[in-house]
């Protein structure tokens, strides 16, 4: 017949059923069973607090976007032009210029510009050279009438009131500015006005 007495260790102070025989086998289940107890429990507590932690825990936020800036840089192109242009020598065009555009860099053609003999249309190189022929210079003297735009300093001392101070004004005005389109142009030449001007009006020819 079982016999049940109480059992005390000082460290633990547990208590088991013994049975006779001096076996505590139904003892150490009840301990047991116990203890997985607290290990589930304090594994419990440990996941939830870990759930908390995650969800409370901020989402990092997608890094900003990066932006390359960078700055398109356009090649220009150097091109002499020479020939029958109102200011010949270099000019600066972008890379993709046309000689047509290199004229109009150059001021224009002049009136005896012979563009047909140019292919304005066609693209321009770095360090290139553009001539614009000009048509075949008309003489100083059609018919006895003076061509101002193409007439020698002698030509023009055949003017009516005009010497040889006045002929090189008139031929460095033509050089330095440009040919005359109509006969009034005249008047922008120093030393002539609107009686010498009418002095010689029958005796020019323009252009």
């Amino acid at each position: 017949m079982a016999k049940s007495h109480e059992h005390y260790d000082g460290a633990s102070a547990w208590r088991t059923l013994q049975v006779e025989g001096g076996s505590p086998a139904r003892g150490a289940l009840v301990q047991r069973s116990g203890v997985d107890r607290s290990l589930f429990s304090a594994a419990a507590i440990a996941v939830a607090a870990i759930a908390m932690a995650m969800v409370a825990w901020p989402s990092p936020s997608d890094p900003p976007p990066i932006e390359f800036v960078g700055s398109v840089t356009r090649r220009t192109v150097t091109v002499h032009v020479s020939g029958a242009v109102i200011r010949p020598g270099l000019v600066t065009l972008e890379s993709d210029a046309r000689v047509a555009d290199a004229i109009a860099a150059a001021g224009g053609a002049t009136p005896d510009a012979q563009l047909g003999a140019v292919n304005l249309a066609a693209t321009v190189g770095d360090g290139a050279r553009l001539v614009v022929p000009a048509v075949a210079a008309a003489p100083g003297v059609t018919d006895g009438l003076i061509r101002v735009n193409s007439a020698s300093v002698s030509d023009l001392e055949r003017l009516p009131g005009v010497g040889p101070v006045l002929a090189q004004h008139i031929v460095t005005y033509r050089d330095d500015i440009g040919f005359f389109e109509v006969v009034e142009d005249l008047l922008a030449v120093p030393g002539i006005g609107e009686v010498k001007l009418a002095g010689m009006r029958d005796s020019v020819l323009v252009p």
